[in-house]
């Protein structure tokens, strides 16, 4: 049964009707028309529906909304203001900025196709919250080895990948 649940997604407040159980991926999508998690698998084994849910990243196709009310959601649209609140930004320089992730994504020309990036960028935000100078060998395990798998790009662009990832870590030391 559909019930008013209030949501925080991208420090905005939002109220959707939703059964409890829906993915938190399908309100994302269908309800608040943010593009940035996509649908790849839809059992949590490749990492296109990433997002952030109190910071720690999640996979959005399996995360039912009702684990989402009371906790911040963000998706790739909302990490340029995750960033410009981290350097207290004011609100016109925090319009103007894009997150040290993307832009890294944009420097090293990373996605081919683009369908996983999204995803890529959230586990690479997660991994330098927790380790901001992380090795080629710990960037390689956050996004092989965490759980619940591994993120997956078809194109194979794991090389730009680790040099965006290097190249964000740098920037957002400075």
């Amino acid at each position: 049964m559909a019930s008013g649940l209030t949501l925080s997604v991208n420090g905005a407040k939002q109220i959707v009707s939703a059964a409890p159980e829906t993915p938190l991926l399908f309100v994302l999508r269908n309800d608040l028309k943010l593009t940035g998690p996509r649908l790849g698998c839809g059992m949590a084994q490749c990492g296109a529906c990433s997002v952030l849910l109190d910071g720690e990243e999640v996979r959005a196709c399996i995360t039912p909304v009702s684990e989402a009310e009371g906790k911040q959601v963000t998706t790739i649209e909302g990490l340029p203001a995750v960033w410009a609140a981290a350097k207290s930004l004011s609100a016109a320089d925090a319009a103007k900025t894009v997150h040290p992730v993307q832009q890294a994504w944009i420097d090293e020309q990373v996605p081919q196709c683009g369908y996983c990036q999204s995803g890529m960028m959230i586990a690479a935000v997660d991994l330098l919250a927790k380790n901001p100078n992380p090795t080629v060998v710990q960037i390689k395990d956050a996004f092989t080895n965490k759980p619940p798998s591994p993120h997956l790009c078809r194109c194979g662009t794991y090389a730009a990948i680790i040099n965006a990832v290097q190249r964000a870590a740098k920037t957002m030391k400075a």
